[in-house]
C-alpha cells in the first residue's frame, strides 16, 4: 500500500494539535451547540424559520447577541456556562437586523427596512443590553449592511448596501441608488442621531464606480476604517474621526491551481482559474497597517481564500488555493459549488489570546472556520473547526478562551438541522476534529465526502475500506482507511469502473471485501434511474459482475434498498447479507428484510428483522456487518438534532439467519441491543447527525463508525468517525 502525505498545511496542524501535553500548543474544540430555535418565543411555532447570522458579545463576554433576520428579531444567549447556554429571548423590529455590535451597556443594531431595491431604507437601532429593550433608532437613510465600533466606543460605522436586485439586468450593476457609509457617534454606548456623517464613496472603484455597493466595515486602532465594496471589487480606508477618504485600492484578482473547477458529482482538484476577482465580503485588521479579507466573491469572481493587505493595497499574503485544500482534506468540499465560488469564505474574526494573534476564516459553503496564526509574515494554519451549516458571523472573547460563531442555515423546512450558534473552548489538549483527513496525493487532497460503509482489511488491525455514494455520481470509490492513530488517514482511492470509465448510476451503500476484490451493495432509486444490485469488483476497481434482484423483491421495491452488505462462510459455502434500508411493499409494518444470496448457486432468501417503533420519522437499517458468531446491524430513525431518538447498533446470532426462500413466510430473527450511539454523536459538542451509516469491526476486533456527510449538500459536511472500542467482549 503506498502511503502520501497529508496536505501541508493541515499536517502541520495536527502534528500540533497532536503533541504531548508536556508541549502541547493550546486548541480549539467545540464544547456546545445552541439551536437558535429554542429562542423562539413560547407562542410561536416551533418551525418558523430562523437564523444566526452576525454575532457579538457582552464586554464580560457572559452573553451573545446575534441578528435573526427571517425572524425580524435579535437573540440572546447566556454563556456564563459557556458548555451549557441558555435561551435568553429575542427582541423583534419592523424590519430585518443584519449586523450587531455591543458598546459598553448598549446594543447596536442595524435594521434593514427597504420597500424595494430602489427605494432602500434603514436605522440604527440603541437596545439596553440588560433590559433587552429598544432606547432609540437613528434613520440612515439607506439599506444598512455591517455595522462596527472603534476600539473606545466613541464612533460607530455603518455600510450602506443598497444591493443590487440580481433579477433585474441579469444582477449587473450600476443599480441605483449608491449606498455610502454612515459614522455616528456613541455617548456611554448609545447612537447620537444629529452626529450622522454620510461619506460618499462614489467615483472610486474602476468596476462601476458610480454604484458603490459597501459590504463589511471594521475599524483599527487609529480609529481609521476598512471598507470593502464587494461587486466593485474595491477596499477604501477613511479616517473615522473627520470622514475623509485616506485611500483606496482595488482588491485585485488572482491565479488559482489545483482547484476543482466542475460542478460534476466528482471531487478532482487538478483545475486552473486564472485572473479570478477577489470580490471581498467581510474585513480585518491584524494591526495598525495590515488588513485580512475574505475573499468571498458574490458578483464575477471569488477567488476562494483570502488575502492580507498592507493600507496602502500592497498584497502581503495571498492564500490562493491552501484554504480550500486543507478543508477538502477534512472532507468539508462543496462540490455542487465548486465551479463557482469553491468553500466561499465569507466571514471574518481576528483577536489576540494569550501571545498569539489569531484570525478566523468562515467558509461558508463548507461549514467551517478555518484557524491561523497570524506571525506578521505568512499566517499558519493551526486547526479546521466544524461549524455547524453556513457560517455567517464569529465572535473572540479572549477574556474566557472562548469562540462562537452564528450558523445562518435553518433547514426545518426539509426536515434538517436547524440553524445553530456554535461555542469552542481554547485549552491545553487535543483537537477532536477532524477524526478523519485525507492524504495529499499528486500535490493535492483526495477527496471524499458521503461515506456509506466500512468493511475491515483482512489481517490488518485499524486499517479499513469505506465507499461513497451517490452524492459523488461521477466518482464512485473505495477509499482505504489508516485508523491506526488519531486523526485516521484515507490514504488512497480506488474508483470503481465499468468498461474503463467511472461507473455511473451507482449508489454505494455497502462493502465487503472478498479474497483480491470485493463485493458491493448498491442501492437503487427508479426516479434516477437507479437499480438495486450487488456488484462484484475486482482489486482495481473494475466491475465484473453486476446482479440484479430477482422478480420476488424487484416487484415490491422502493428506494430505501440495500444499506449494507456482510459475508459469512467461504467458497461455495458464502453466503452474502444484505440489509434492507426500510420496509418494502410487500412486508408488514415494522419490519424489514434481511436479504441473503450465494454467490456459488446463484439463490436468494431473507429473514425478517423488526425495527424500533417511531414516534416522528422513519426508523431503517443502515449497516450490516459479521463478526464472530453474529451480524452486527445500524438501526436509526432520520431525524436529527434534539429530535433524533435512535441510532444504535444492535447484533442478530447468526444462528438465527437461516434464510427462506423469497414470495414465502419469512422467519423474524431476535435482536440484541448493543450500544447507543447518541452519546457518542453527542461528544463533540454538536448536534447530534441524521446518517449514521458505516460500522466495521477490524482484525483486532474493534468497532469503527463513520457518519455519511451528504457531500456538504444541505448539511454541516461533518464526517464523524470513531471506534467503540473492542466487540469481542461484547
Amino acid at each position: 500500500m503506498k502511503a502520501f502525505s497529508l496536505t501541508a498545511a493541515l499536517a502541520a496542524a495536527l502534528a500540533a494539535s497532536t503533541a504531548s501535553s508536556a508541549s502541547a500548543e493550546p486548541v480549539f474544540n467545540r464544547i456546545a451547540s445552541f439551536a437558535v430555535a429554542d429562542n423562539l418565543p413560547a407562542d410561536a411555532d416551533r418551525k418558523s424559520v430562523t437564523s444566526a447570522e452576525i454575532i457579538t458579545a457582552s464586554e464580560d463576554g457572559n452573553m451573545l447577541v446575534y441578528s435573526d433576520s427571517p425572524l425580524k428579531a435579535i437573540g440572546f444567549i447566556d454563556i456564563t456556562d459557556p458548555k451549557a447556554p441558555k435561551a435568553g429571548g429575542t427582541l423583534s423590529f419592523e424590519g430585518e437586523p443584519t449586523s450587531v455590535a455591543i458598546a459598553g451597556a448598549k446594543v447596536l443594531v442595524a435594521v434593514n427596512t427597504r420597500e424595494s431595491f430602489v427605494k432602500p431604507s434603514g436605522f440604527l437601532a440603541t437596545v439596553d443590553l440588560a433590559t433587552r429593550k429598544l432606547d432609540a433608532q437613528c434613520d440612515l437613510g439607506g439599506q444598512p449592511d455591517s455595522v462596527a465600533i472603534n476600539k473606545d466606543k466613541t464612533l460607530a460605522a455603518i455600510a450602506i448596501e443598497n444591493e443590487r436586485d440580481e433579477n433585474v439586468n441579469d444582477g449587473q450593476i450600476p443599480q441605483m441608488p449608491a449606498g455610502d457609509l454612515v459614522i455616528v457617534s456613541l455617548k456611554d454606548g448609545a447612537a447620537d442621531c444629529a452626529s450622522i456623517k454620510h461619506v460618499t464613496l462614489t467615483g472610486l472603484a474602476d468596476v462601476a464606480g458610480g454604484d458603490p455597493e459597501p459590504e463589511f466595515v471594521a475599524f483599527n486602532g487609529l480609529n481609521e476604517i476598512a471598507l470593502t465594496l464587494q461587486e466593485n471589487n474595491h477596499i477604501i480606508i477613511i479616517d473615522g474621526t473627520t470622514g475623509t477618504v485616506k485611500t483606496h485600492f482595488s482588491a485585485g484578482a488572482t491565479n488559482l491551481s489545483g482547484v476543482d473547477d466542475k460542478r460534476d458529482g466528482a471531487l478532482a482538484f487538478t483545475g486552473e482559474l486564472k485572473d479570478v476577482k477577489r470580490e471581498p465580503d467581510a474585513v480585518k485588521w491584524l494591526d495598525d497597517n495590515r488588513l485580512v479579507v475574505a475573499n468571498e466573491g458574490d458578483y464575477e469572481g471569488g477567488s476562494r481564500g483570502f488575502t492580507i493587505f498592507e493600507k496602502t493595497g500592497k498584497v502581503l499574503f495571498e492564500a490562493g488555493s491552501s484554504f480550500e485544500h486543507a478543508v477538502a482534506a477534512t472532507g468539508h468540499y462543496p462540490d455542487k459549488r465548486s465551479s463557482a465560488k469553491g468553500i466561499e469564505p465569507e466571514g471574518l474574526e481576528a483577536a489576540t489570546f494569550g501571545e498569539d494573534k489569531l484570525f478566523f476564516v468562515l467558509a461558508e459553503r463548507a461549514s467551517v472556520v478555518g484557524v491561523y496564526k497570524d506571525t506578521g509574515a505568512d499566517p499558519q494554519l493551526q486547526q479546521i473547526l466544524p461549524s455547524g451549516v453556513s457560517p455567517e458571523g464569529a465572535v473572540a472573547i479572549p477574556g474566557r478562551n472562548l469562540l462562537a460563531t452564528a450558523n445562518e442555515v435553518d433547514l426545518v423546512e426539509d426536515g434538517g438541522a436547524r440553524s445553530h450558534v456554535m461555542i469552542y473552548e481554547r485549552a491545553e489538549g487535543t483537537a477532536a476534529y477532524p477524526q478523519i483527513t485525507s492524504a495529499d496525493k499528486d500535490g493535492s487532497p483526495v477527496g471524499f465526502g458521503a461515506l456509506s460503509g466500512l468493511a475491515a482489511i483482512k489481517d490488518k488491525p485499524g486499517m479499513l475500506f469505506a465507499v461513497n455514494d451517490s452524492v459523488y455520481s461521477s466518482q464512485p470509490r473505495i477509499f482505504t482507511i489508516d485508523a491506526t492513530q488519531p486523526p485516521a488517514v484515507i490514504t488512497d482511492a480506488l474508483t470503481i469502473t465499468r468498461d474503463g470509465a467511472p461507473a455511473q448510476k451507482l449508489d454505494v451503500e455497502g462493502i465487503v471485501a472478498d479474497g483480491d476484490g470485493f463485493w458491493l451493495a448498491s442501492e437503487g432509486n427508479s426516479d434516477k434511474l437507479y437499480s438495486h444490485a450487488l456488484l462484484q469488483v475486482n482489486a482495481k476497481g473494475q466491475i465484473k459482475k453486476e446482479i440484479a434482484l430477482p422478480e420476488e423483491l424487484r416487484a415490491n421495491e422502493i428506494r430505501y434498498g440495500f444499506e449494507g452488505i456482510t459475508s459469512v462462510g467461504e467458497g461455495d459455502e458464502q453466503t452474502l447479507w444484505m440489509a434492507v434500508q426500510r420496509e418494502w411493499n410487500d412486508d408488514e409494518k415494522g419490519f424489514v428484510k434481511l436479504v441473503s444470496y450465494k454467490p456459488a448457486s446463484e439463490e436468494w432468501g431473507a429473514v425478517r428483522y423488526p425495527l424500533e417503533k417511531a414516534e416522528e420519522g422513519w426508523v431503517g437499517l443502515s449497516e450490516i456487518t459479521v463478526h464472530g458468531d453474529h451480524a452486527y446491524i445500524i438501526e436509526r430513525d432520520n431525524l436529527i438534532g434534539d429530535a433524533a431518538r435512535l441510532k444504535k447498533i444492535y447484533r442478530v446470532a447468526l444462528a438465527d439467519l437461516k434464510p427462506a426462500k423469497l414470495g414465502g413466510e419469512l422467519p423474524v430473527v431476535k435482536k440484541e441491543e448493543v450500544r447507543d450511539l447518541i452519546p457518542d454523536l453527542k461528544a463533540l459538542g454538536g448536534y447530534v447527525a441524521d446518517k449514521i451509516e458505516g460500522f466495521a469491526v477490524d482484525a483486532a476486533g474493534n468497532g469503527y463508525v463513520v457518519t455519511d456527510s451528504d457531500g456538504v449538500d444541505d448539511s454541516s459536511g461533518e464526517t464523524l468517525f470513531f471506534q467503540i472500542g473492542t466487540m469481542n467482549a461484547m
